[in-house]
């Protein structure tokens, strides 16, 4: 089966005028192959601030245009800007336990969030080997105000936040594999050569709940991650064990 990871694709539009000039802006271009994935992976971390966009399966040059986005369309934005740079790159399906947007997702709307939230990363080919991309999902400042709201805390699977090391989670691009979300996943589907592939057969939030959410209650959700960020973190009831990942289900054995 052959594979095609600098294509362009209907989500990965990185001819789109929008991208090329922020790319020629940028000069990103002329960089070394690892200064431009740096390039690319800290502009999507830190001024594509997170947030909730009006649906998963957006364009590249929307994300961008949105200036926000969460795991799938934030993954999106990176693929479509490292393919533009000549970086093979690749998109890994997951779902991730709905526990992890808890804080994020108001409480009296949480009910309705599926038990299971489609997820992805980006992995991204670099001297010889493949690397997963997922520290890029939350911006600095969201980051910041959950070190300083848990101090005392390690491991934490809520506000849009699946981490072991919270005080010093692997973020920045080093040259390694990043993450941020990994333990809430609870589900691996495995690689697609683009979003497109993978949004062909997995959907979510349709019918009246895709609606209220698109007309509603993401725009609550990027409220509440607004006060986030200026340090005001909503308290989540029943305390400590709704701050953890329900259940460890990711066999790492599946992701290779």
């Amino acid at each position: 089966m052959s594979h095609d990871y600098l294509s362009e694709t209907p989500l990965l539009d990185y001819q789109a005028p929008s991208i090329q000039e922020l790319i020629a802006r940028r000069g990103w271009a002329e960089l070394s192959e690892g200064e431009r994935i740096g390039a690319a992976y800290d502009f999507v971390r830190n001024e594509v601030l997170f947030g909730y966009n009006s649906n998963d399966a957006l364009p590249a040059s929307k994300v961008l245009a949105d200036s926000y986005g969460q795991c799938n369309t934030k993954g999106t934005l990176l693929m479509a800007l490292l393919r533009a740079l000549g970086i093979p790159c690749r998109f890994r399906g997951f779902t991730i336990d709905k526990r992890l947007q808890r804080g994020v997702v108001p409480e009296l709307v949480y009910p309705l969030a599926p038990r299971n939230i489609i997820h992805s990363w980006v992995e991204a080919q670099y001297r010889g080997e493949w690397l997963e991309l997922e520290g890029f999902i939350l911006d600095q400042g969201v980051l910041t105000a959950l070190q300083a709201a848990f101090p005392e805390r390690s491991s934490l699977c809520a506000y849009g936040a699946g981490t072991d090391c919270l005080q010093a989670p692997n973020v920045a691009w080093t040259g390694q594999s990043t993450y941020i979300q990994k333990t809430g996943i609870n589900r691996v589907f495995g690689v697609f050569d683009s979003p497109d592939a993978f949004y062909e057969d997995h959907r979510q939030l349709t019918g009246f709940r895709g609606l209220a959410y698109r007309l509603f209650i993401r725009h609550w959700m990027n409220r509440r991650v607004v006060q986030m960020r200026a340090g005001r973190v909503p308290t989540i009831p029943g305390g400590d064990k709704n701050l953890l990942p329900a259940k460890s289900t990711l066999l790492e054995k599946e992701v290779v």
